[in-house]
């Protein structure tokens, strides 16, 4: 008897392999050439008017000069607030379609219909909604509050989506041995369910970050455009997008400035995604450890 294996041996090297195998190797150089492009040029205008005076003073000269502290300071008040809100809620929302929502329920079906829809939405048109509900109506006005209660409407969409895709990821066996062993069904949210989704939760974290952290339109609506330090959440802060932004296009000379900024944006989000991915595997760690 003739072995179809040696008979018929795989084809290894063919023509369209190798060319597959080209165009991936292709693809991800690439990405990963522009990306060393466009950064690499940002470092080598801007890295070198970084130091501790551009950290710590206020911008003079209408930024030509001077340094970022209110931006810093509005940027993280931002993002504070906009992760303050959107995290319970989105891991509330994502629980409930994951875990006691039927996937093929017209409830279900709507929801996550919903939140596709606003994931896609222009962010100029959730500046126009955050200006007219809480600048205008809640009477918040142009505030770090109001910028962040917008931002924090921008990232509920993806953050509630992937963790829920996060917690559908979770095998049905760790239900099943949970209700086995006698938990309750919040034992076991809490005990196996959240350890197991907290990639999906880290995944939603970034990428929320990413959006909060580079956002310009939906601020310029809400939290403002003024760049002395914000004293409370009710004063209007400039972040640093809207700063990059104000340098670039509306200061003569302010290029260089700019792209100081740009880097010490790039950095703090690199930082914040580290600190979010470092957390939620941690966490993860520390409540297998204490099962």
């Amino acid at each position: 008897m003739i072995d179809a294996t040696t008979a018929f041996p795989p084809a290894r090297g063919s023509s369209g392999e190798r060319l597959a195998t080209a165009a991936v190797w292709s693809s991800a150089l690439l990405v990963v050439g522009v990306s060393v492009w466009m950064l690499g040029g940002l470092f080598w205008q801007g890295a070198g008017r970084i130091n501790w005076a551009f950290l710590t003073t206020e911008p003079a000269n209408a930024g030509r000069s001077g340094g970022i502290a209110p931006m810093l300071a509005s940027t993280v008040l931002v993002l504070g607030v906009a992760l303050a809100v959107s995290v319970p809620l989105g891991l509330g929302a994502a629980v409930l379609l994951a875990e006691f929502t039927d996937s093929g329920s017209v409830f279900g079906r709507l929801v996550r219909r919903s939140l596709d829809v606003l994931a896609g939405v222009p962010s100029v048109v959730f500046a126009l909604f955050g200006n007219a509900l809480f600048c205008q109506y809640l009477g918040l006005g142009y505030s770090i509050l109001a910028g962040g209660l917008t931002l924090a409407c921008m990232v509920l969409p993806v953050l509630i989506r992937a963790t829920e895709e996060g917690f559908r990821a979770v095998p049905e066996d760790y239900r099943r041995a949970a209700a086995a062993l006698g938990m309750s069904r919040t034992g076991t949210l809490w005990h196996v369910l959240l350890p197991a989704a907290a990639p999906g939760l880290a995944v939603g974290l970034v990428l929320g970050i990413g959006r909060v952290l580079g956002e310009t339109a939906a601020l310029l609506f809400t939290s403002g455009y003024v760049d002395r330090m914000p004293e409370s959440l009710l004063d209007s802060g400039r972040t640093l997008s809207v700063h990059i932004y104000d340098l670039s296009m509306n200061v003569t000379g302010g290029d260089a400035n700019a792209c100081a900024t740009a880097v010490v944006l790039v950095v703090l989000l690199l930082v914040v995604n580290a600190a979010a991915g470092w957390i939620a595997r941690h966490w993860m760690r520390g409540k297998r450890i204490s099962e």
